[in-house]
């Protein structure tokens, strides 16, 4: 359920302000103009390319999906894994938890247990591991800063739109009355659609990223607290705490019960 949380958001606020416009006495016709559409929603998608390039722009689409059908992560379970780990180990040491690695989703929580099993140290483990995390946010702050640049692309690209147009009809002026306030009123569509798409699109989609790149860290630093736990050989019931401690109250107080 909580992976349409997103796309029904969407929908309700693209029901609310289109809705509304339609009561007002608007029509989707006035709306849906291909002129400030194209400005709005060509320009910004061309300024973005050029300034994050054709590598980072392949990959538009997809990290749409991603931001609107984001992978769940079970916390929970990791920490009832490194618990069922720590006693394994305590009882009959690291080299059986080898048994355990196939049993263990997440690719980086399985590195760090196939290195702490081949010998490395603490130290190293760590090391490795604070590596990969800053690689992550570099690339995943990448990604975000694509589509929050986007959201300030899209405003600027719709007020371009709206002069343009403006300039285009007085150019006109002193002809029919009537035609003229209708050209002004179509306008005004061009910074419509850029502020539109900015707080609807390009900025949700930038702050959903970010969320996902938060689930995604605190589940590499369980990992983490976890594999070095299981290096210092420390007690199953410590482990447990240590990582239940990384969790909200709300996710602590089912397990602790």
């Amino acid at each position: 359920m909580r992976k349409y949380t997103s796309v029904n958001g969407l929908i309700i606020a693209v029901a609310s302000i289109f809705g509304a416009f339609l009561i007002e006495g608007g029509t989707l016709k006035a709306l849906f103009l291909w002129s400030p559409l194209l400005i709005v929603f060509g320009g910004t998608f061309s300024i973005a390319l050029i300034g994050f390039g054709y590598e980072k722009m392949r990959n538009f689409f997809r990290l749409i999906k991603l931001a609107y059908n984001s992978p769940e992560f079970d916390y929970e379970g990791l920490v009832e894994k490194f618990y069922e780990l720590s006693v394994k180990a305590r009882k009959f040491g690291l080299l059986p938890l080898e048994d355990e690695l196939e049993n263990i989703e997440d690719f980086f929580t399985r590195k760090l247990l196939r290195l702490l099993i081949d010998g490395l140290n603490g130290e190293d483990l760590e090391e490795i591991a604070m590596l990969e995390m800053k690689t992550l946010d570099d690339r995943h702050n990448s990604n975000i800063l694509l589509f929050s640049k986007m959201g300030g692309y899209a405003p600027t690209m719709g007020i371009l739109g709206t002069v343009m147009a403006l300039i285009m009809t007085l150019a006109h002026a002193g002809t029919d009355p009537n035609l003229l306030i209708r050209s002004i009123a179509s306008a005004f569509i061009a910074t419509l659609w850029g502020v539109f798409s900015a707080n609807i699109f390009w900025l949700p989609i930038s702050d959903k990223l970010r969320e996902c790149h938060n689930k995604e860290k605190l589940l590499m630093q369980m990992a983490l607290q976890g594999t070095l736990a299981l290096s210092n050989g420390e007690i199953p019931t410590v482990v447990r705490a240590k990582l239940l401690s990384m969790l909200p109250r709300v996710n602590q107080k089912g397990l602790i019960e």
